[in-house]
């Protein structure tokens, strides 16, 4: 059962062309996504990711278990940099701890939207409103690190306030374009929103391909110079996500009942942002190195979830119904 579903996992299309990238970039072949390109397709998926989740929000009722869905969702990304900024503190400065806590309290919607591909082949339902969860679970985390710079940091006198903080997260492009689609998602006309299912679902593996094609090559050129961090830098990266997933994972039946949910709770609890937090960090953490926390997420944390995690953390769910 263990190497079957690693073995689905693997032959996805979507995957074989994030690992086609990583050929690529090791053959130094010239292959590449012109940046401009780059750009649209990564706004494409995460309006897209938003879109769906909208209309999927609109076709259900508000009611409490989509509440709580949503502050559990707040809860799980509040706490992991509690625990992660300390241990990375023994080893790092606070700046970069910070910074790092907060990428893996924060999400990656690639790795979300790997996880609903493999609930699809599994052919497992989950419900469309985690979109939502997905996108108030990108900003705490960001909340949370500063607070914990603020705190533990001796040099306050260039430390942006919580209300500035606040404000660079939720205006974060790739925050505002998930939270932003979601919204017109939800109040759009239904007949309206229904023809730009072609746009917004057929053609989205597509893209997501392409995506992943250049994150392969991104990931390969990265992670030689990001080698020479250490060894506990790279163990981080693989420890974390995998005690956050398969905590998740396992203490999720005590709260939640559906197989579906569950697993997309673990692998939000166990993703790490390398688009919104990245992109936060430039303006809330100067002093943390880009160099640290962009490859962690992208070059280590989002493979693994990809190949080992996803499979993982679905035994564990089904190992507890």
């Amino acid at each position: 059962m263990n190497l079957d579903l690693l073995i689905v996992n693997i032959t996805n299309p979507v995957l074989l062309f994030f690992i086609l990238g990583i050929i690529a970039s090791l053959l130094k072949s010239d292959l590449e996504i012109p940046p401009s390109s780059f750009k649209f397709i990564s706004i494409y998926l995460l309006f897209s990711i938003g879109f769906k989740g909208g209309q999927e929000l609109a076709h259900s009722e508000i009611n409490s278990t989509i509440l709580f869905n949503l502050l559990l969702g707040i809860i799980v990304s509040s706490l992991i940099p509690l625990y992660t900024f300390f241990i990375l503190k023994r080893k790092l400065d606070t700046w970069n701890a910070g910074a790092i806590a907060s990428a893996y309290g924060s999400v990656s919607a690639v790795t979300f939207v790997s996880a609903t591909s493999f609930l699809e082949v599994q052919k497992i339902h989950f419900d469309g409103y985690l979109v939502a969860v997905m996108a108030f679970m990108e900003f705490p985390a960001i909340i949370v690190g500063v607070l914990l710079m603020k705190r533990y940091d001796t040099d306050k006198s260039k430390q942006l306030s919580i209300g500035q903080t606040l404000k660079h997260s939720i205006s974060n492009g790739s925050v505002l374009i998930i939270i932003g689609s979601l919204v017109i998602g939800y109040i759009s006309n239904i007949q309206q929103a229904a023809e730009f299912k072609p746009f917004t679902t057929d053609i989205f593996k597509g893209f997501l391909a392409i995506f992943l094609l250049e994150m392969g090559i991104t990931i390969a050129k990265r992670f030689s110079a990001f080698k020479k961090q250490g060894g506990f830098i790279i163990a981080f990266s693989l420890v974390i996500p995998a005690v956050n997933g398969s905590l998740v994972a396992f203490l999720s039946q005590f709260v939640i009942d559906d197989i579906g949910n569950r697993f997309i709770f673990s692998i939000l609890a166990a993703s790490a942002s390398y688009i919104a937090v990245p992109a936060a960090m430039r303006l809330v953490a100067p002093k943390a190195d880009p160099g640290l926390y962009i490859p962690m997420a992208l070059g280590v944390t989002f493979p693994f979830n990809l190949t080992i995690g996803l499979p993982m953390y679905f035994l564990i769910i089904n190992a507890t119904v």
